[in-house]
């Protein structure tokens, strides 16, 4: 079974194709994760993944979604990060991490609490964006980053870098995705730069690719270095997938190993036509166009669905969020529905 076939980028190997999505959980304390994170993430371990991320973690305090969202920008949290890096080692998967900015969808409540934009007795603070839009009605305008702000946000990104391997992590992505501030450099929706960093692709891409470059040159050659994307704005005028194909051909050069190919999240109010693997042909396309490795996510939730995935060359990796957070052992109960036989944890043998 292809989906329980190991994979080797650079010098890590993974037991199977089955990948943790990041996910987050909003239940952090000042950046660092707590008990909560340990157990989530360790029991997505326990149930046999192949590759578990954290959730996007902040290279910059201003960076977080929310004040419960994980952060990788002060050395303390490297030993807060270290246990958990550990455990999910410990169980046999790889320990990833996604590092991330949030931009100008920062400085909000947490879902159950309405996800609405912070007030400033709530703590909000202060929005920033390659443009001073908003991502939404009723959203602060964001205040439109400095050259010198960005080349700080390219040692912040390469920072993070370096304490997420002292902590233990073997994986690395990095989130150019989902409307958060990367992403929003990409999109001639939200940037209306005139200087080096907006207008053409080059200069709108020139952030994501020095962001790259900069991780690459502190992550270490033996470890593979991934980037999440939005394959489209599923708008008219947007970012889409030619631009997309494009940039997976510049990251493959700037030594990113996969692109995780996702779609939307920039602006509010698309239509997009959701279905099962609807995200696939973008995976498709950038790993025959550009040469790369792809990882395949979007309503995949069927073992049979995601073999066929792999079998069919669509993706490299298969990667699933929601469905985790239904089933931590999700890929045990693969296992057992493609008949394939996989090893438990010895604590757990005697009920095999």
């Amino acid at each position: 079974m292809n989906l329980f076939s190991s994979i080797r980028l650079r010098e890590v190997e993974l037991k199977n194709r089955i990948v943790v999505s990041p996910m987050c959980e909003y239940s952090a304390l000042d950046g660092h994760p707590q008990t909560w994170h340990l157990v989530h993430l360790g029991s997505r371990a326990v149930g046999g993944s192949g590759l578990v991320f954290t959730e996007a973690t902040a290279v910059e305090e201003r960076g977080r979604i929310s004040l419960g969202d994980t952060g990788i920008y002060l050395d303390a949290h490297v030993e807060s990060w270290r246990p958990i890096a550990k455990f999910i080692r410990e169980q046999g998967a790889a320990p990833g991490m996604q590092l991330a900015h949030a931009g100008r969808k920062a400085s909000v409540m947490v879902p159950w609490l309405g996800g609405k934009p912070l007030e400033r007795k709530d703590g909000a603070w202060e929005t920033v964006a390659p443009s001073a839009i908003a991502f939404d009605a009723g959203y602060p305008t964001p205040r439109a980053l400095a050259i010198a702000e960005i080349v700080s946000l390219v040692k912040a990104f390469a920072k993070g870098a370096v304490r997420a391997l002292e902590a233990g992590f073997e994986v690395l992505e990095i989130h150019a995705a989902h409307g958060y501030l990367l992403h929003e450099f990409l999109s001639p929706l939200s940037n209306h730069r005139r200087d080096e960093y907006g207008g053409s692709f080059e200069n709108r891409t020139r952030l994501v690719v020095r962001v790259a470059e900069a991780v690459r040159n502190e992550w270490p050659e033996r470890l593979p270095l991934f980037c999440r994307i939005s394959a489209t704005d599923w708008k008219e005028g947007g970012w889409d997938l030619p631009q997309s194909v494009e940039l997976a051909k510049l990251l493959k050069r700037s030594g990113v190993d996969l692109i995780d190919v996702s779609s939307g999240g920039l602006v509010p109010n698309v239509k997009i036509p959701l279905g099962p693997g609807y995200q696939l042909p973008f995976a498709v396309a950038i790993r025959g166009e550009a040469g790369i490795a792809t990882g395949g996510v979007g309503l995949i939730t069927e073992p049979a669905q995601a073999e066929t995935v792999l079998t069919n060359g669509q993706a490299d990796l298969v990667f699933l969020a929601r469905e985790f957070l239904r089933d931590p052992y999700w890929a045990r109960r693969a296992a057992k529905q493609l008949g394939v036989t996989i090893k438990p944890p010895v604590q757990y043998e005697r009920a095999w």
